[in-house]
């Protein structure tokens, strides 16, 4: 007698593969989607405070304010006090919630980085930009469709991420031109290798959460957007460092 059971087990198998594989494409795309507004967020804000400073020599009064006065150092360690706070609230708030608050830090890091627009020449950003987007669909894709388990290398980059701001914190006081030099690339380098990283995991969570609550998952999504979205942002500054024209 046939066993109609073990006839529809491979369907059933089939059609489970097919709505995780587009469960996790609804999900990255959320990921990146949000990472992209994101850092449209920052680019924004950054070039709309340099356009209303002025500059050096010529600086508005909001210029003058923004960026001779100790508010400057307010701006500059926002973001990484809302970073802590992020983690902090994100399970008490809600997902609308703690989107409005990723596009706020967004906003807050467009605010913190926009000397840049001071510094450099508006071409050499683009190309840095245009070169970081590059190297960062790259690495992402590569981390994405691996199948090479990358925990081991990213213990090992989180923990060069921490010698890395030691370094900078450091070379604040000693402002060594050689030092910086050698900390943009070591700078790169951990970024790059972070992207790769960071995506892996964020697939492998969806893997582990996908058959969770949707809100705690649109949460999860957030906070995936808001990794890459800050890998993707230091992996440009390091990148700027290096290709950046000064005005």
């Amino acid at each position: 007698m046939t066993d109609f059971n073990t006839i529809r087990r491979p369907a059933t198998t089939a059609q489970r593969a097919a709505v995780y594989d587009e469960g996790l494409r609804a999900y990255m795309n959320k990921v990146y989607g949000l990472m992209t507004v994101g850092m449209l967020v920052t680019a924004v804000v950054a070039w709309s405070f340099a356009q209303m400073a002025g500059g050096p020599g010529a600086w508005t009064e909001f210029g003058r304010v923004v960026y001779t006065t100790p508010l400057r150092w307010v701006i500059l360690f926002l973001p990484l006090v809302m970073v802590f706070a992020f983690g902090a609230a994100i399970q008490r708030l809600s997902t609308q919630a703690v989107t409005m608050l990723f596009y706020a830090f967004a906003a807050v890091m467009g605010a913190s980085i926009s000397s840049i627009f001071l510094r450099y020449t508006g071409g050499s950003i683009a190309m840095t930009f245009v070169a970081t987007a590059a190297g960062f669909a790259a690495l992402s894709l590569y981390g994405y469709t691996t199948g090479r388990d990358l925990s081991a290398m990213g213990r090992f980059l989180m923990i060069g991420l921490v010698g890395l701001i030691v370094a900078m914190i450091v070379n604040l006081f000693v402002g060594s031109g050689v030092v910086q030099l050698a900390i943009s690339a070591i700078g790169v380098l951990i970024f790059a290798g972070l992207t790769a990283y960071d995506t892996q995991n964020i697939k492998n969570t969806y893997l582990e959460l996908a058959n969770s609550d949707p809100d705690f998952l649109g949460k999860s999504a957030i906070m995936g957007a808001l990794t890459l979205y800050l890998d993707f942002l230091n992996l440009f500054m390091f990148l700027l460092s290096f290709m950046g024209q000064r005005e």
